[in-house]
């Protein structure tokens, strides 16, 4: 029996115009069975029953260390979209120049939710992520019309209590999104004449002022000095800091 997910992705893949033949190479299903998922109605179809907040007794994604990662990545570079019969489509962006942080992404959406099958579409130096599902938005609830800095950005409590347990995986996702590791040069005037040091640093940047308070919030629970160096962006720079971090984080790759 095919997962549901799969079907929503072979009827999306109707919908935009590929014939049944296609749409069984692209998703290894046979066309006898696409075909019945066409002419079948939603209704008569076994209820989803694997998403955790939709549960008689709501409980938190599993594992908790990858939500927090991937709640991150979402919070960073990441949107969610209503699609075609209630489904939602999670998208995390990704930078091309870092292959390494796509497959994290990639890793980090299949272990929070294995059952819709993760996808990788290239854009315009970037790479998108996705997942159709229909319960995207109960797992990111503060999926909302418009951009993320012009609306409240509010953990719910169960959201909380994950970041609270495993704030270096939100932090990761955080960096790793809307965030960099590089090097900082400082040049200075001395008696002796110019000198030039470096050292590295993280920066984290993000137009919400929201977000910016959790990533702050999740650094002091891992004992990490920061400050904000402008009114968007906040900056890791002591060394013992950054040592610390690095053990969280470290370079893209």
């Amino acid at each position: 029996m095919h997962d549901i997910a799969v079907r929503d992705e072979a009827l999306r893949l109707l919908a935009s115009g590929f014939s049944i033949s296609e749409v069984s190479r692209q998703t290894g299903v046979s066309s006898s069975t696409i075909g019945r998922w066409r002419d079948l109605p939603a209704h008569d179809l076994p209820a989803r029953s694997t998403c955790p907040r939709c549960a008689p007794q709501p409980c938190s994604p599993t594992p908790a260390s990858s939500y927090a990662h991937l709640l991150g990545l979402y919070l960073g570079d990441g949107h969610i979209v209503r699609c075609r019969k209630e489904v939602y489509q999670l998208s995390i962006f990704c930078d091309d120049n870092w292959p390494g942080l796509i497959e994290e992404a990639a890793t980090a959406m299949a272990q929070v939710m294995p059952t819709p099958a993760v996808g990788r579409r290239r854009r315009n130096g970037c790479t998108e992520v996705k997942s159709y599902w229909k319960h995207w938005p109960h797992l990111f609830p503060q999926h909302g019309p418009g951009k993320k800095h012009d609306r409240a950005i509010v953990l719910e409590p169960w959201q909380r209590e994950i970041v609270t347990a495993h704030p270096e995986w939100f932090v990761r996702g955080l960096i790793h999104s809307d965030g960099c590791r590089a090097m900082n040069r400082v040049r200075r005037v001395l008696p002796s004449g110019v000198h030039w040091y470096e050292y590295p640093r993280y920066m984290f940047k993000n137009e919400s002022r929201d977000i910016l308070a959790l990533c702050g919030e999740a650094l002091d629970l891992l004992g990490v000095a920061w400050r904000f160096n402008n009114r968007n962006e906040m900056s890791v720079a002591r060394r013992e800091a950054v040592e610390l971090l690095d053990c969280y984080v470290g370079p893209k790759y």
